[in-house]
């Protein structure tokens, strides 16, 4: 009897988690070993079907069928602080990796054993945004606003020397938008460089509080605000060997947007992608990579919306005449093959001289058209190009590979949930790191000729010892009969019988999606701790939102907020058909776009929620940056009535229910300016709402202090949905 009794009790314990730890807050934010364990520095090598990545003792080189094919000891390589060294580049006769300040290559394939390590070049130590050259052992980097080039160990050659600190040299510019990530652009063979520079004499300077100064000091950033002036970016072309430095002889405004820079592979071309200030023009450009000047205009692109272009062109290996190139023209991200013998140059618009690889198709797969989400590249003979995409469910990314020839189109990825797939040389292979909402990560080596599949690494289930609720997707219809994806979260020990309190999370605007079929689908642990609080926790992606094709994105030109706000009300009609949901408890949290969708909730549809947390959020679009503001908005002046609209200053008096802000008192992506005008207005209409700073934290709250952050924002939850 006490056996049966006994394993009675276990068997409760085993279904309601009665036996595991309780998730603390604390632990769901900063406990990094909660999370899925993923293989470190995983890639090909340059030139034969092996691949690598890093232990803590080696770097281990196995072939493509998962041998093991070579250690390199990290004993025997140079530490930084006991941190592994950062591989650079890795061929089958020597590796080139990054220590600190330092570059050094060894060879380790002629003698079977690992040569002395070669200090190859070394960079001072306040050195940014660096860039390696393996043709040519040569180093870019930038020191403040300044370029310079190492081909030698200490040396440190100037390309630019602007002492106006208004001039910048070879980082990003635009403030990252267009796809834009870095500065600097080594030609094909190393010969050259390309670098984007920008001036930004005419940019407004906005104050930020140092409080670590006594008295406190004010540093001054750069912020171009919507129908402010702008800065202005040029190009510049440097020879390593003549040392002369030039400019691309750019068309167009001097505040015209210049992105996708691509060299040509005889490294005589550079391709740029040129968008005027209005964002519903763009040129792609060839230029002359020796004298700069233009020489053709290869594609002419408008929308009575906006164009924005986000990939560099991606040339044949095999065929310097023909490249593929990203565009999203037709209504969803696709790729498009060019070939310069056959281009016509007198009239181009409309894109009508594009051969799509989809043989014309507007959908493909299903007959549903999906976005590209991302692109691998071309194998190195130049049949196939490697990419990814949705699929027909957008909470997907899966890996494709397309022949350029026939258009046809092979699914790699077997599996349902988000990869990130990496390519071997000759195509045949690929590296596939992966989860799914019912998965933790597995990192796969595919054969893509015969779909063999070798598992390589799979995390253990880092969350087993703990209490955690389930997670489910929900699909509902926007009122234009668009698919809306949707997130709930559960309580570990979750009673149908009982109404819950909701906790609504959001951002909903675009470049962003939250719902994802990957580990927790997507969602952070804080809201599994939330959930174990006695919450529903929910998140639904609606118009506007990332990887669903332009006309769902488009949606919300010139009324941020609007359509957004009536797809979160979808949502929240379908939570009120819960029967475990208690619709007068409903809370809302966003940061960012989050934080204004929180905040225009709060205000604009004031009977729904009781609650809203605000972090960072944009108040009033005239004061966010020129280069997303307006693509969106277009300018204050061309929109009055949009901005009247959607600023939240002109609704406070609606304010029925317990809203907190939030703000990094240093943020430099929506600067504080949005929050105290909007504390102001409060004032001004003798609203009461809450406020709380964070000294010194930029747009985001990091590190442990993020705990402070969370604990801040659900405790208000906790205390205030009642």
């Amino acid at each position: 009897m006490k056996s049966i009794i006994l394993f009675t009790v276990l068997l409760i314990c085993a279904k309601y988690g009665l036996n595991q730890k309780e998730l603390t807050l604390e632990k769901s934010i900063i406990g990094y070993d909660l999370y899925p364990s993923t293989v470190k520095q995983l890639g090909w090598l340059s030139d034969v079907d092996k691949y690598f990545y890093a232990t803590d003792t080696s770097i281990l080189i196995k072939t493509a069928d998962c041998v093991i094919d070579y250690e390199i000891l990290i004993s025997d390589l140079d530490k930084n602080k006991g941190i592994v060294p950062q591989v650079i580049s890795l061929s089958d006769q020597w590796i080139v990796y990054r220590v600190g300040s330092q570059i050094v290559k060894k060879m380790y394939r002629a003698t079977n054993e690992m040569t002395k390590a070669a200090l190859v070049l070394s960079f001072p130590k306040q050195a940014q945004h660096i860039k390696y050259c393996k043709e040519n052992f040569s180093v870019a980097y930038t020191v403040k606003n300044n370029l310079f080039v190492a081909t030698t160990i200490d040396s440190m050659i100037p390309i630019t020397s602007n002492e106006d600190e208004n001039i910048i040299s070879g980082q990003a510019i635009h403030r990252y938008e267009f796809g834009i990530s870095e500065g600097i652009f080594w030609s094909p063979d190393g010969s050259k460089l390309a670098f984007y520079q920008k001036n930004e004499t005419d940019v407004a300077d906005y104050p930020l509080l140092n409080i670590n100064e006594t008295p406190g000091a004010l540093k001054t950033v750069k912020y171009p605000m919507a129908g402010q002036k702008s800065e202005y970016g040029k190009v510049g072309l440097y020879d390593i060997e003549t040392k002369k430095l030039s400019y691309l002889s750019t068309t167009g405004k001097d505040d015209a947007y210049l992105t996708n820079l691509t060299w040509g592979p005889n490294n005589q071309k550079i391709y740029l992608a040129q968008v005027n200030r209005e964002q519903n023009e763009m040129l792609l450009n060839q230029y002359d990579a020796k004298s700069g000047l233009h020489t053709e205009s290869l594609v002419y692109l408008k929308n009575d919306k906006w164009v924005e272009p986000e990939y560099p062109l991606y040339f044949n290996p095999v065929n310097d005449k023909e490249f593929i190139w990203v565009s999203e023209h037709n209504g969803f991200m696709e790729l498009y093959t060019f070939d310069l013998n056959k281009m016509k140059y007198s009239k181009l618009s409309n894109l009508k001289q594009y051969k799509s690889i989809r043989k014309g198709k507007k959908t493909f797969l299903g007959g549903k058209g999906f976005p590209i989400t991302s692109v691998i590249g071309y194998n190195n003979t130049g049949t196939h190009f490697y990419f990814m995409a949705t699929g027909i469910d957008p909470k997907n990314n899966l890996g494709y590979r397309v022949n350029v020839k026939n258009g046809k189109i092979n699914l790699l990825t077997s599996e349902e949930g988000i990869h990130n797939c990496k390519v071997s040389s000759s195509g045949s292979y690929i590296t596939d790191v992966y989860s799914s909402l019912g998965s933790d990560t597995k990192t796969d080596v595919i054969n893509v000729n015969t779909t063999d599949v070798v598992n390589i690494h799979a995390s253990a289930n880092s969350l087993k010892e703990y209490n955690i609720g389930e997670t489910v997707f929900t699909t509902h219809k926007s009122v234009d009969g668009f698919d809306l994806h949707g997130r709930l979260i559960y309580p570990a020990q979750f009673d149908s019988t009982i109404k819950h309190p909701v906790l609504v999370y959001v951002y909903g605007g675009p470049h962003a999606q939250l719902v994802k079929n990957n580990w927790l689908g997507g969602a952070s642990l804080w809201m599994h701790w939330m959930a174990n609080q006695g919450y529903v926790v929910y998140t639904i992606d609606g118009r506007g939102s990332a990887n669903r094709g332009f006309k769902f994105e488009s949606v919300i030109h010139r009324k941020l907020g609007e359509k957004e706000m009536e797809d979160q009300l979808v949502g929240v009609e379908y939570l009120k058909t819960l029967p475990y949901v208690d619709s007068n408890r409903l809370a809302v949290h966003g940061w960012s776009f989050g934080g204004f969708m929180t905040t225009s909730l709060m205000l604009k549809h004031p009977n729904v929620f009781t609650t809203g947390v605000a972090g960072g959020p944009v108040m009033d679009w005239k004061w966010y940056e020129v280069m997303y503001g307006e693509r969106y908005m277009d300018t204050p002046d061309e929109n009055p009535e949009g901005y009247k609209q959607t600023s939240t200053l002109n609704y406070v008096k609606n304010l029925k229910g317990k809203l907190l802000t939030i703000h990094g008192t240093v943020d430099d992506v929506v600067v504080m300016q949005h929050n105290l005008a909007f504390i102001k207005a409060c004032i001004d209409n003798g609203v009461q709402t809450d406020f709380f700073p964070y000294p010194m934290h930029p747009h985001n709250v990091r590190g442990k202090d993020r705990v402070h952050l969370m604990t801040k924002v659900l405790n208000y939850v906790l205390d205030h949905n009642k």
